[in-house]
């Protein structure tokens, strides 16, 4: 098949705290475009703080998917991402608009694009809740140790703290003998079936870090505490695939006294700063990534806007 009977697909990710948001607000508006979030926490309804979620204001009348889909207490992973955003994009084409994947969960985007296939890995619910069980009882850490011996590449990938990836690799290992950290590689070297433009939005590390710390201050103060402890009245456990994420588990420990707030903050900086890092490794791993970095165009953003126009077909710049 020729590139130019391929469906466009263009892809906008980077860091946490990278400036994601508002240049796919202005990228989107310019090809005529609709957003798809790849973020595995914007799908929650009630977690707005401490996911940065865009709000309809700064949405600025482009239509957003994936966004406050699903109650807190249901699991969502990467096969249902796929299932959905696959659903959605077949609207969006329908539509004559062209689909805008943002968020920086790159294995979630990499499903897309690389229309990974996962019909092997998602069927014993049993193993899932099993190895759940296990990590609920015995830790996190000694989880991820179980991943070690059978994967040491994908435990050098997967933090030990994220339960949710290191059961989707030993249940991958334990239903086909592999490792997914070799299948995962295998995958990456498809070639897409899209049209595919994927933009990497970074900056300076010590910038990105200097922006981490300042958004973590600007969540509490906004009451990303509050939203926890609403979230936990409601019925939300540690446990909870949702309460997973970036600033919800930290948390949870300081309304439940192992931390102080000013130690969960500083806990969520340097685990955010952590994520960026590793958020950064992979996508050095990809093989089809534009990198745009904010400093090299002076942190203007209508020059990085420009700038990554240059790189679309005349045909996709249409507005």
């Amino acid at each position: 098949m020729q590139k130019n009977e391929q469906k466009p697909l263009i892809v906008l990710t980077g860091p946490t705290a990278a400036g994601k948001t508002r240049l796919s607000i202005a990228l989107a508006r310019a090809v005529g475009g609709e957003i798809l979030s790849a973020d595995s926490m914007q799908v929650y309804r009630g977690m707005d703080i401490g996911t940065a979620k865009i709000t309809a204001q700064e949405m600025e009348g482009i239509p957003h998917h994936l966004i406050d889909i699903l109650p807190p207490k249901e699991e969502f992973n990467v096969v249902r991402f796929q299932a959905l955003a696959r659903e959605a994009m077949e609207g969006i084409y329908a539509r004559g608009k062209i689909p805008v994947i943002v968020g920086g969960t790159g294995f979630y985007i990499q499903a897309v694009t690389n229309a990974v296939d996962f019909t092997e890995s998602d069927t014993d619910t049993a193993l899932r809740e099993e190895l759940f069980a296990y990590a609920q009882k015995h830790g996190a850490a000694k989880l991820h140790k179980r991943l070690a011996a059978v994967d040491p590449q994908a435990a050098a990938q997967i933090h030990e703290n994220n339960i949710k990836r290191t059961i989707r690799a030993l249940e991958y290992h334990a239903q086909t003998g592999g490792r997914i950290s070799e299948h995962n590689e295998e995958q990456a070297g498809h070639i897409s079936p899209y049209e595919l433009y994927y933009f990497v939005l970074t900056a300076p590390r010590d910038i990105l870090y200097q922006n981490i710390n300042r958004r973590v201050d600007e969540m509490m103060e906004m009451g990303l505490p509050a939203e926890v402890a609403r979230l936990k009245e409601e019925g939300c456990t540690r446990g909870m695939v949702s309460m997973q994420g970036l600033g919800y588990k930290e948390l949870f420990a300081y309304l439940d006294g192992e931390l102080t707030r000013k130690e969960a903050a500083e806990q969520i900086k340097q685990n955010t700063r952590h994520f960026a890092k590793r958020q950064l490794t992979w996508f050095k791993r990809e093989k089809q990534v534009i990198w745009v970095d904010k400093a090299e165009y002076g942190f203007d953003e209508e020059k990085i806007l420009a700038a990554v126009l240059e790189h679309l077909p005349e045909r996709l710049r249409r507005y």
